[in-house]
């Protein structure tokens, strides 16, 4: 089930509140006390940067499983993300230098040490606009990474109605050959019984990877019968052929950025597990360097604009998807369902200053 932990900062007594919690993510995760500690201090940095730097924010925590082929290298990670309307980051390059401080009272490096430390880092920043800040902590540092980059990624978060503890949401990936599968799962209802519904998705994406989406979706409807149900939308994208299929059962969303233009991907109607339609329809779509997925359940205001800056388009996923669900929502407009974001795009990390995750 889909573990989240989601902190507002506002003030001091609430950076405590966040390390206890990416404590807790640590152990949740499985990682060791060396590389939990290392995201309680990561945990604690954002958190005192949101307040030093943008007036506030959150922080929001969620466990994040990798792809079945690098489960036994890697294992489940800590994701940190630290989202703000602040006024963003003048200079990142030198905020992400260790020591760096605008303020007397700095914790310690900061950024920097995010950065040094996380297996992992993501950071987007605009000015007037705010920053997301992405983190991931898993069992290894990034000094010891030596696995060969994909090219393509997927990331995602992944937030709860009212801070619950579980999110009934679920995204997750899976690489067989030069085939990159990417699910959302929104399970009916909230809560654990929501939750134990886009579990068992994934559970089965997990298996069942290497199928294609409505073949896929058959399987899920069976796997997903001892449950509530499901609303769920699969992506495939074939490297081989440069072509992306797409296909859903219920209310997901999906948007698909091509030749520099939005377009809508459109879900059938039904509920996987209960109410599974006669046919499903199949979406070919060309692929290229430039291409970017965007899923998302019904938690996102159906109204929400994509993206307008190319400069976000070029990061990480994980990153794109904070982004994107931090835009749809604020204090005066908040969420009003599980809310998760998932993205697929071509690995565009060229160097030390993409900071990507």
């Amino acid at each position: 089930m889909s573990r989240v932990w989601d902190i507002p900062v506002q003030d001091s007594t609430r950076v405590r509140d966040v390390r206890v919690a990416a404590e807790e993510a640590g152990a949740y995760a499985g990682l060791d006390a060396h590389r939990t500690a290392v995201a309680a201090l990561a945990a604690t940095e954002l958190a005192t940067n949101l307040l030093k730097h943008a007036g506030g924010g959150r922080i929001l925590i969620n466990i994040v499983e990798p792809p079945p082929a690098d489960e036994a290298a890697r294992g489940p990670s800590v994701q940190l993300f630290a989202l703000d309307h602040g006024p963003g980051i003048a200079d990142v390059g030198a905020a992400l230098r260790d020591g760096y401080t605008t303020v007397n009272t700095s914790l310690g490096a900061g950024l920097g040490t995010c950065l040094r430390m996380s297996s992992d880092f993501g950071l987007f920043s605009a000015r007037g606009r705010g920053t997301v800040v992405a983190a991931r902590i898993d069992q290894r540092s990034a000094e010891r990474r030596t696995e060969t980059a994909p090219r393509v990624r997927a990331g995602g978060v992944n937030m709860s109605l009212a801070r619950a503890e579980h999110s009934g949401d679920a995204w997750s990936w899976a690489r067989s050959g030069s085939r990159t599968t990417l699910m959302l799962a929104d399970g009916l209802g909230h809560g654990t019984k929501a939750a134990a519904a886009s579990g068992a998705a994934v559970g089965e994406l997990r298996r069942r990877g290497h199928l294609a989406p409505v073949e896929l979706l058959r399987h899920l409807h069976t796997a997903l019968r001892p449950t509530r149900g499901a609303a769920v939308a699969v992506a495939q994208l074939d490297e081989d052929t440069g072509e992306l299929s797409f296909a859903g059962v219920g209310n997901i969303g999906a948007r698909l950025h091509h030749a520099g233009t939005w377009q809508a991907l459109v879900s059938h109607p039904g509920i996987v597990g209960a109410h599974f339609p006669a046919g499903v329809p199949l979406r070919r779509v060309p692929w290229t360097g430039d291409s970017l997925l965007v899923l998302h359940s019904d938690g996102l205001p159906s109204r929400w604009s994509p993206p307008d800056d190319t400069r976000l388009l070029r990061h990480d996923p994980a990153v794109v998807a904070a982004v994107v669900l931090r835009d749809a929502s604020s204090p005066a407009r908040p969420v009003r369902d599980d809310t998760s974001v998932a993205v697929l795009a071509p690995d565009r990390r060229t160097g030390t200053h993409d900071h990507s995750i």
